[in-house]
């Protein structure tokens, strides 16, 4: 069973989702939160798989909440997918780099939604469809300078070849096409990458590959 803890400000959209998720048999919505400070005490009473979470909040946002569960050793099985109501909302680049495993828009389709949910619960980063690559185009504009290469220094060249093309929003499917193997097998350099370099999970390693320079703006070819 997946437990979801929602944390939205506005109780009609916290009705919707708990609603549509609780209707599937492997998903149960545990508790609810109005704001970021009642969020986190329920993160840490609960301990849900997955914090669907408002970025706009009141007490505190939904960036600074994240920041606070991603940084807590205890909470590192917890993944939190942002809610914006723009594709492109301001903090979404900062949610990303705060340990955020991707964002959805609030008007997204259902079975996306629900897909999110199970995806990252896989491991995988979830973004809302279609804006992946702009996400990341944004990001890569607004990086920091490359840090020293040494970050990469443990993964082996096939693994920086797969970290490089996550980095430009390729999906495991994608990438196994782009190197003629199989899901299976990008899907497990993915994690080996992850895993060699402490990432929370595939949207860290995109901030990974930009800041460590082994993707830079324009590769989104």
């Amino acid at each position: 069973m997946i437990r979801v803890l929602l944390a939205d400000d506005q109780l009609l959209v916290r009705a919707g989702f708990r609603a549509l998720l609780d209707a599937q048999g492997d998903i149960e919505v545990v508790g609810e939160a109005a704001d970021g400070e009642e969020a986190l005490g329920l993160v840490s009473q609960l301990r849900p798989d997955i914090v669907l979470m408002d970025i706009r909040m009141p007490r505190l946002d939904g960036l600074a909440t994240t920041r606070r569960i991603t940084s807590e050793p205890d909470l590192a099985a917890v993944k939190v997918v942002m809610l914006t109501t723009f594709e492109l909302d301001e903090y979404v680049f900062e949610a990303i780099r705060a340990g955020a495993s991707g964002f959805l828009v609030k008007d997204t389709e259902p079975e996306e939604l629900l897909r999110a949910v199970r995806a990252v619960v896989d491991g995988d980063a979830l973004l809302s469809p279609g804006v992946t690559r702009r996400l990341i185009a944004e990001f890569a504009a607004r990086s920091k300078e490359p840090t020293a290469a040494d970050t990469l220094a443990e993964l082996t060249e096939r693994e920086r070849e797969v970290m490089a093309l996550v980095g430009i929003g390729l999906s495991n499917e994608e990438i196994a096409r782009r190197l003629v193997v199989s899901p299976l097998t990008a899907k497990t350099h993915v994690s080996r990458a992850m895993v060699k370099l402490g990432a929370r999970d595939r949207a860290q390693l995109v901030v990974l590959a930009y800041e460590s320079g082994l993707v830079r703006p324009g590769w989104l070819g």
